[in-house]
């Protein structure tokens, strides 16, 4: 079989299913024959991000962006990962901030990346700019619970 869609099909199928392995072969088959398509890659990123092959999935998600730079999830992925890893001592926050802005400049009413941004800025003790973002999120999901607790959170214990 040289169709490359039916070996992404195939990954992405097992990846939903949790079948990380099988998933990683499939796709890597479908990069083979054809290396060109940003699909394949945030696919194999998605699967590497849920193995914990952290570096792997930023690399996959980056080979992403580099052939469609307006893959919004790709950005909202990479910023994830650098914002929740716990392996590392120091994440690089402002890269995850300029992957989330980069999303938000795709896709304004991104819900998880405006929260993501928020929490970015409160990591970086700019509670101010996390409000900024948390109203603008609670601008479009006013029953956004997180948002609203991440907002009082920030009121009631740093802006005093």
């Amino acid at each position: 079989m040289s169709d490359y869609k039916y070996y992404l099909d195939e990954g992405i199928v097992d990846f939903r299913n949790g079948k990380y392995s099988n998933a990683l072969e499939n796709i890597d088959k479908s990069i083979e024959l054809k290396n060109d398509w940003e699909i394949s890659y945030f696919y194999r990123g998605a699967v590497n991000q849920a193995l914990g092959n952290y570096d792997d999935a930023m690399l996959d998600y980056t080979k992403a962006i580099k052939i469609n730079p307006k893959m919004t999830d790709a950005y909202y992925n990479k910023a994830y990962i650098a914002l929740s890893r716990k392996d590392i001592d120091n994440p690089n926050i402002e890269n995850a901030i300029k992957d989330l802005e980069k999303a938000l400049e795709l896709d304004p009413q991104f819900i998880d990346a405006l929260f993501a941004i928020a929490a970015a800025y409160k990591k970086l003790e700019d509670y101010h700019k996390a409000l900024e973002y948390l109203e603008k999120l609670l601008q479009i999901e006013p029953q956004a619970i997180n948002a609203k607790a991440l907002k009082n959170l920030i009121l009631k214990k740093y802006i005093i």
